[in-house]
Formats: structure tokens, C-alpha cells, sequence
């Protein structure tokens, strides 16, 4: 990881009883939580950082970062006859 460049990836955030829940598909489906959504957000950035961190220095490749813009996930609800 080049010192100061930024790698972005997409994070889904679900709430799930008491916490929400962040999960980064590029990386494994890797996921942690928080007691809010504002935790959540912080500690999938920690969880982010290590994990690359991790790679580089057992020398393994960084998955590429997503380029696409902001995923969206919505609940769709269906009713069977």
C-alpha cells in the first residue's frame, strides 16, 4: 500500500437487533459491528485498514478497490397467493 493513497471500497450496513452490522464484500465479506451506526461506520474503517495492513505485510496482493459509486440496498418485500 502506497503511503498515503486511499483505497475505497463499498460497505453494507444492516441493523440486526441491537446493532448494525457492516460487511465489505470486496474483502472476503469481512464484517464487524456497532452499537450504532456511526460505530459501525468507524470500526469497518479500523477493520478496512487492518486487513490491508495484513495483506501487505505477508506480501499478498490488495484487492482492488471498487470503482463503482455508492451500492444501494433496499428491502423488497413480495406476498405468495
Amino acid at each position: 500500500m502506497a503511503k498515503g493513497q486511499e483505497y475505497g471500497y463499498n460497505v453494507i450496513f444492516e441493523k440486526e437487533g441491537d446493532v448494525y452490522v457492516a460487511t465489505v464484500p470486496a474483502l472476503n465479506y469481512s464484517s464487524t459491528f456497532g452499537e450504532s451506526l456511526e460505530e459501525a461506520r468507524a470500526m469497518v474503517k479500523e477493520m478496512i485498514q487492518l486487513y490491508l495492513e495484513s495483506l501487505q505485510e505477508d506480501g499478498l496482493e490488495l484487492p482492488e478497490p471498487d470503482t463503482q459509486g455508492e451500492t444501494i440496498t433496499e428491502r423488497v418485500s413480495v406476498a405468495l397467493a
